[in-house]
């Protein structure tokens, strides 16, 4: 009885002692909290302070053009791609800086044997809209972009997948019909964008609208002309991104995109013209990124329209050309002159095509073999950036020197595209944008006459051996030999006079280094915002 009396006692005395140990430990972290904190904690404000990054905020990007559509299989050029790229969408692998394959969704792949490839996918990886990504979705995807009834201009590119089969939930194999050695290209680029199952099966058209992919952002919404807004993922699989938001604002006016980015208004331009070069270079708050790129700009032909229909014209025009003072007086020493429509950093380039020298007399003397001695009148299609339409001017000039009358017809980037796509117009200021760092990227795309139209070939070429040529290089393993084809068909493409080279593209891209940090511009000039930061 005494023993648990006293216990009782000694209980009590604990209990008080406890409360008032308690007590002194919360009015030490309430002294804590209130204090400047640890060493640790000090470098940590300070240095924010300091540099004044935060994670978070609305990245603003001004661009000239509006997207074209949110569909990955209908998308055609690179300025729509790079709003989804890699943000909305991802894919199996992914190019590095220079261009090598890396794993993305697919964390491992084999080549089994020439035409059967398998891949490992990431597991716990779901869309935006919640549905499981798994070799299912891999499956509806490419079944959809390969159906004739989709319509899709991308499906060429993969044409020679006859099957996508599933093994088991996270393992996939393309079934080839014949070897493709551009396959991993392919699926890195745009094109092999892997897109909600669920989004598929329930309403297919809506993805031009609204797309569902498993990137680090999230489609919100489109004003079409005005801007487009992506959101960050909260449940990425990846490493999330540093900032909240993406919005793209289309402002078509040059000077006014550089005026906004100058003065904080918004953060990036990506699509910089040359004649803005000095004014952001002698600017103290802009800061420029520039990326040698796999792309060219060129002169086309409509070959299959009168009369460029005779490939003498074709060659007269080309011998009209100056190339060498566009480079400086159009594009202010931006790019490199090029000599066919591949770079030399895309492999199957070749040094061993010439152009037509500048020679107006041989141009002349053409002229009148074919039948056109008193020159012709003819339609010249631009788009309506700034260079383009300088471009256009100075071919205007040159040819009037062979009594050839250029028409200049200037239209809105995404009317330009269409005009283009079906043939319109005698002559254009084309531009292709190589998305793998492949020779057949550009080889298939441009020349082949299944690629006619949308797919690429805007000159509506055709030519059998080419044709031939090209099929071979898909399926040549080989490097060398694949090289030695495409300097072939190089060389007979610049015999028919396709098209007048301009220039390898150089990517330019504007920010304002006191408000972000981070910016890298792809070599095909997508821009990279892995680690990206906005500057408060």
């Amino acid at each position: 009885m005494t023993r648990d009396v006293n216990d009782s006692l000694r209980r009590e005395i604990y209990r008080s002692k406890k409360v008032i140990v308690l007590l002194l430990l919360f009015m030490m972290i309430l002294v804590q909290g209130c204090s400047t904190g640890s060493a640790d904690d000090i470098d940590s404000a300070e240095s924010n302070k300091e540099t004044g990054v935060n994670n978070g905020g609305t990245l603003k990007i001004v661009r000239g053009s509006d997207a074209t559509s949110m569909d990955p299989h209908f998308v055609t050029n690179i300025s729509t791609a790079d709003v989804l790229y890699q943000k909305v969408y991802e894919t199996l692998v992914v190019p590095d800086e220079d261009m090598n394959i890396q794993p993305n969704l697919a964390k491992e792949w084999e080549q089994i044997d020439d035409v059967t490839w398998e891949f490992k996918l990431e597991e716990d990886v779901k869309f935006h809209d919640g549905e499981p990504f798994n070799a299912e979705a891999v499956q509806k995807t490419f079944d959809r972009l390969l159906d004739p009834e989709t319509g899709s201009p991308q499906a060429d590119k993969i044409g020679m997948v006859e099957e996508i089969k599933i093994i088991d939930e996270y393992t996939v194999q393309f079934l080839l019909s014949e070897p493709y050695s551009p396959l991993l290209s392919i699926l890195a680029a745009n094109e092999g964008s892997i897109i909600s199952p669920k989004l598929i099966e329930e309403d297919p058209k809506e993805i031009a609208n609204n797309p569902v992919g498993t990137g680090p952002f999230k489609f919100d919404n489109w004003e079409s002309g005005d801007e487009i807004l992506l959101t960050k993922n909260e449940n990425y699989w990846g490493e999330e991104p540093h900032i909240d938001n993406v919005k793209f604002i289309i402002v078509p006016e040059d000077a006014t995109r550089i005026a906004m980015i100058e003065t904080g208004e918004a953060h990036i331009s990506d699509q910089i013209p040359v004649t803005e070069i000095d004014r952001i270079e002698n600017s103290p708050t802009l800061k420029m990124e520039r990326a040698e790129g796999l792309g060219s700009e060129f002169i086309g032909f409509n070959t299959q329209k009168e009369p460029f229909d005779d490939v003498l014209v074709r060659k007269a025009i080309s011998h009209a050309i100056e190339r060498e003072s566009i480079i400086t007086g159009v594009f202010n020493g931006v790019g490199t002159l090029s000599t066919s429509t591949m770079s030399p950093k895309v492999s199957g380039f070749t040094e061993n095509v010439e152009p037509y020298e500048y020679d107006t007399n041989k141009a002349k003397t053409l002229l009148e073999e074919a039948g056109y001695s008193d020159g012709f009148e003819l339609t010249l299609l631009t788009a309506d950036f700034k260079e383009r339409i300088n471009l256009a001017e100075v071919i205007q000039s040159q040819l009037k020197g062979i009594n050839v009358d250029v028409n200049i017809q200037t239209l809105e980037y995404g009317a330009y595209i269409e005009a283009t796509d079906k043939g319109e117009g005698h002559m254009f200021n084309g531009s292709w944008g190589n998305a793998t760092g492949d020779g057949d990227y550009n080889q298939y795309n441009l020349f082949h006459t299944n690629s006619m139209g949308t797919s690429g070939n805007l000159f509506f070429y055709s030519n059998e051996e080419v044709d031939h040529l090209i099929e071979e290089g898909r399926k040549e393993q080989d490097p060398k030999v694949r090289d030695d084809i495409y300097e072939e068909t190089q060389q007979i493409e610049m015999e028919d006079a396709v098209y007048v080279p301009i220039r390898t593209v150089e990517h330019l891209a504007a920010y304002n280094k006191d408000k972000v940090e981070g910016l890298n511009v792809s070599p095909v000039s997508y821009l990279i915002l892995d680690d990206v930061k906005i500057i408060e």
